[in-house]
């Protein structure tokens, strides 16, 4: 089974074909065809790792959802200075179904 490690929105991951993998956002419908040419390292027969990345190697998936993350809650305060502020975030995202690994 081949493997491969991809950056996508700042972050790595490590996926394999059929696997869904949720990302940072990215434009596009569900259905729409998308590609990762960002392939940092590929492991099948054998090892292939990339300075930084791999020439030519690109992992091809299909949005399957948009949607956004849990609520994160951030609270700064200064005691004895009448100083509060909370702010929260939820981050969008989406998630990638991995249809094929080329290299």
């Amino acid at each position: 089974m081949t493997t491969a490690v991809i950056r996508t929105g700042g972050k790595q991951y490590r996926v394999a074909q059929g696997d869904t993998v949720v990302v940072e956002l990215l434009a596009g419908d569900p259905g729409t065809k998308v590609e990762f040419t960002e392939v940092l390292m590929l492991s099948g027969d054998s090892l292939k790792v990339g300075k930084p990345t791999l020439a030519g190697a690109k992992v091809s998936g299909e949005i399957v959802e948009q949607g956004r993350g849990e609520k994160i809650t951030t609270f700064k305060f200064k005691r004895r200075k009448k100083y509060h502020r909370k702010m929260g975030h939820r981050q969008e995202l989406t998630a990638v179904k991995i249809t094929g690994i080329q290299g």
